[in-house]
């Protein structure tokens, strides 16, 4: 294998007229004259030649990979959160690396133990479900790493986490604002870090504008997608009559809207809905979907900028995140109860 390359790195040398010395060099981004580099190149490219990346990882102990870990990368956030890290680390001559875990925190820490070989220069990692096990695997690892969620005060990790109780209270305070008073939530799991936020901020929300909480108004779906939004108002609607719903996301909220559809109720008129995240999906629902904007474009930003900043500067403080959310307002609440 390596009189193999020798011998190849020889032919772009020969054809560039150049040493085997200064090919290496400029292929591998050392220094080098913009003559000497474009002929380098310029040869490596007539000879359909491609630096052994293998090699160079192992010379170099870097990979130029970053990856990023999310549960489900079907759902419009996480997509959100993609295109946004793309750009930021490639801009820092990083490659973007994406893996689906689920909600399983296990898959996430085999992912870490993998990534551990030197399979990637840093993680990001957007974890439904937080264990001791899983915070024990990410505290441990020799990988640089930063989480888009909540930690523990005591967990020494770079996090950026929206803050879900603020958003879920505009929501309310909206909601009130528009007459209604028997605001319901169609919650995900509330094993899951959002799920226990948004559940947490909701009834805080309702405690502060003077609404008593009640249990036929809170539903929790099996999981955050359209199809457990739908199933969930179902059973909502099997036992109480809400003037409001909020989505813990927009898929749920937009199951919502087609569940309510199917009831015959009119959005806003009957229900007004609102959901979380401020996806594309809250623009292409109809009617259009007022949504909390959790700012997920704004974490992946900073939460990419701070594992960059970790992988050049290992013993950088720790930066803990939080981005303010807002809300934007669309035609699934503008409208009076009935």
């Amino acid at each position: 294998m390596a009189a193999t390359r020798r011998s190849n790195l020889a032919l772009v040398a020969a054809r560039a007229g150049v040493s085997v010395a200064s090919v290496s060099r400029v292929l591998n981004g050392g220094s080098a004259s913009e003559d000497l580099a474009r002929r380098v190149r310029e040869a490596a490219a007539e000879l359909g030649y491609v630096p052994d990346a293998s090699a160079r990882t192992m010379r170099t102990g870097r990979t130029d990979q970053i990856t990023l870990a999310v549960a489900d990368v079907g759902n419009p956030v996480y997509v959100q959160m993609m295109r946004t890290v793309t750009g930021i680390v490639a801009k820092a001559g990083y490659r973007l690396v994406v893996s689906s875990t689920g909600s399983d925190p296990q898959s996430q820490i085999d992912l870490v133990g993998s990534l551990n070989r030197g399979y990637a220069d840093g993680l990001l990692i957007s974890p439904l479900r937080v264990t001791p096990e899983l915070l024990d695997a990410l505290s441990s690892s020799r990988l640089p790493i930063v989480v888009i969620g909540s930690l523990p005060p005591e967990v020494d990790i770079d996090s950026v986490r929206a803050d879900s109780a603020t958003g879920i209270g505009l929501a309310v305070e909206h909601l009130i604002g528009q007459g209604r008073r028997r605001i319901a939530l169609v919650n995900g799991p509330v094993d899951t870090v959002p799920g226990s936020a948004r559940l947490a901020g909701y009834l805080a929300a309702l405690e502060r504008f003077g609404l008593a909480p009640n249990s036929e108004l809170q539903v929790t779906a099996t999981g955050f997608t359209y199809r457990a939004g739908r199933r969930a108002t179902a059973a909502l609607l099997g036992q109480s009559t809400p003037d409001a719903i909020i989505g813990a996301n927009d898929l749920l909220a937009v199951g919502a809207l087609k569940e309510l559809a199917a009831a015959g109720l009119t959005v806003p008129t009957d229900v007004a809905v609102v959901g979380m995240d401020d996806t594309d999906a809250a623009e292409l629902a109809t009617p259009s979907l007022t949504s909390v904007d959790l700012g997920s474009s704004k974490r992946a930003k900073a939460a990419a900028q701070l594992l960059i900043r970790r992988i050049e500067e290992p013993d950088a403080p720790v930066s803990r995140l939080v981005i303010d959310p807002s809300l934007s307002v669309r035609e699934s609440t503008l409208g009076s109860a009935a």
